[in-house]
């Protein structure tokens, strides 16, 4: 894991986080395929915006499978399967990632309150069950394109991610 910093962040202040996992196809490459490289973006500046925070760059490609079963789900997604069934038809859970680490990291760095951006309720319930206070959620919805709208849509429908999804 990879702890950005940016400020200071010390004092009583509840921090400005972002908890990212690795994604070398959006975050590097600009695949259109996912929001990560949006996302990525996105909270870089709203976290230079704020003058302070910390982005928690974590080594989990493909939400813990790695490159090449990423790729492998790519595979399966070009042929009709979403991406959480793509996951499970290779074997692995819809989300393989662990976030418990980032915890510790916070910790480490002397962080104990996050303002979270994310729509991942998992890493909330995760942080808060570790001890980090998350005071609120800032939301991270940007990127909708024709090339993840079903992707997104899947996040949110079978993962629980909370996005706004186009109207039908």
């Amino acid at each position: 894991m990879l702890p950005l910093v940016f400020g200071d962040i010390s004092g009583t202040k509840p921090v400005l986080s972002r908890i990212h996992s690795e994604c070398l196809t959006g975050d590097a490459l600009f695949s259109l395929r996912c929001d990560c490289g949006f996302q990525l973006e996105a909270a870089l500046s709203q976290i230079s915006k704020e003058g302070r925070g910390v982005l928690l760059y974590h080594r989990q490609e493909g939400r813990n499978i790695g490159l090449l079963n990423k790729i492998r789900a790519y595979a399966l997604q070009d042929q009709g399967l979403d991406t959480v069934e793509a996951n499970l038809k290779l074997g692995f859970k819809a989300d393989e990632r662990d976030f418990t680490l980032c915890a510790d990291m916070y910790n480490l760095l002397g962080i104990h309150e996050v303002r979270l951006l994310t729509n991942n309720p998992k890493k909330i319930e995760i942080m808060k069950e570790a001890g980090i206070n998350v005071v609120e959620r800032v939301p991270l919805i940007v990127g909708r394109n024709p090339s993840n709208a079903h992707y997104l849509d899947t996040k949110a429908d079978k993962m629980g991610h909370m996005l706004f999804k186009k109207a039908q």
